[in-house]
């Protein structure tokens, strides 16, 4: 059967040259980089470039790069350091409604456990945040704004620069999960997106999985949610996993600057895609064509349900997504749809395909010609 990948926003293959420079470090280069003796010191200088080189790439300092374990934990990091750091003096924090669920569950957490009270902003039926709702939503004793650059379900690029510069103008700390705009849409510097804190996550930019990146900008220290030891200096205890930071700086080297989805290649590939789709009755596209990622295209279809949609192009050898990754075989609505304002029905008959660099014009033909006969063969399990 083949075997064709649609599917790049949840990850991506490990790049063969990233991988060939990760090698040493699961062999040779084998230290503790806290160790003090030859073998630990030779990690640790290894440590110290990757942080350095991750910084050149970045345009900033190398002490605020974090290395973490993921966009997970980069997010939980962001929210729970700064809100505990915050507490007692600013209680109240704003987040969307289309935040990844490692974003809402940790506000849901810090609401019902440790006493934040928390604003969650609508968004349009296109799923944008408006910054006038922001604006409106902050409050003397609003602490932290954390809002997605790019939406993993949907694609769509939120005006980040517009939230920070309001956050900055009323002395809040800001933070965006861009782990979806990495390698995707144009990057000159960290400091692009105007916050004090940006998530990153190298399986989304054909680098290794269990490893991410925290940009915190200086002199911000949030409390360290994993504690146990002096790594990370001080924020992040644990051993680094230099193999995975390691492909983590070469991914950055090779496909941030100039990201690895080629938006002259992809864009259309989805526009194409995105054609052949809006033919087929029932089918509603929810990706705005103006501010987007170049490689998603999200819809939903009428009288179908997201299980049954991705099994049917699954024996099709389709490779395609009802949302995020991390919520695979939920039988909840996607809170994205409901959010953007889709009936309940059609929230859970999503279907998500994001395509990448090795996708071809003959297989977005092959999708869009199998489509129709799929969500017929769906809608028919219903009845």
């Amino acid at each position: 059967m083949r075997s064709i990948y649609f599917d790049y926003n949840a990850t991506t293959r490990l790049d063969s040259r990233v991988q060939g420079e990760m090698e040493p470090f699961l062999s040779e280069i084998h230290g503790n980089p806290s160790s003090v003796h030859h073998i630990g010191r030779r990690a640790r200088a290894s440590l110290d470039e990757a942080r350095d080189r991750v910084a050149v790439v970045w345009k900033c300092k190398p002490s605020e790069v974090v290395f973490t374990s993921g966009g997970t934990e980069s997010n939980n990091l962001a929210i729970f350091g700064t809100a505990r750091l915050l507490k007692g003096k600013k209680n109240h924090l704003i987040t969307s409604q289309i935040e990844h669920h490692a974003v809402l569950h940790a506000f849901e957490y810090l609401e019902k456990k440790e006493g934040f009270h928390v604003t969650y902003l609508p968004v349009s039926p296109e799923g944008m945040v408006d910054p006038v709702s922001l604006k409106s939503a902050l409050t003397p004793a609003t602490g932290l704004v954390s809002i997605m650059t790019a939406n993993n379900e949907t694609g769509a690029v939120q005006p980040v620069a517009d939230f920070s510069k309001i956050c900055r103008e009323a002395s809040v700390l800001f933070h965006t999960d861009a782990v979806q705009s990495f390698g995707k849409l144009p990057f000159d510097s960290i400091h692009q997106f105007g916050a004090d804190l940006v998530s990153v996550c190298a399986h989304k930019f054909h680098g290794p999985k269990g490893s991410g990146a925290l940009f915190i900008r200086s002199p911000l220290l949030p409390e360290p949610i994993l504690v146990g030891g002096g790594h990370e200096n001080e924020r992040r205890a644990g051993t680094e996993n230099l193999p995975a930071i390691w492909g983590l700086m070469v991914a950055s080297e090779l496909f941030v600057r100039t990201p690895v989805f080629d938006s002259a290649r992809v864009e259309p590939l989805v526009a194409q895609l995105r054609e052949m789709a809006q033919s087929i009755p029932g089918i509603h596209i929810r990706t705005s064509e103006t501010h987007s990622l170049p490689n998603t295209l999200a819809m939903t279809v009428e009288k179908a349900d997201s299980i049954s949609l991705m099994a049917a192009l699954d024996l099709e050898g389709i490779c395609a997504s009802s949302g995020s990754a991390c919520s695979a075989g939920s039988l909840e609505p996607s809170h994205v749809m409901k959010a953007m304002g889709v009936p309940p029905e059609e929230a859970n008959a999503l279907i998500r395909f994001s395509l990448g660099r090795d996708n071809t014009e003959e297989e977005v033909e092959y999708v869009g010609k199998r489509l129709l006969q799929l969500i017929k063969q769906v809608q028919a399990w219903g009845k």
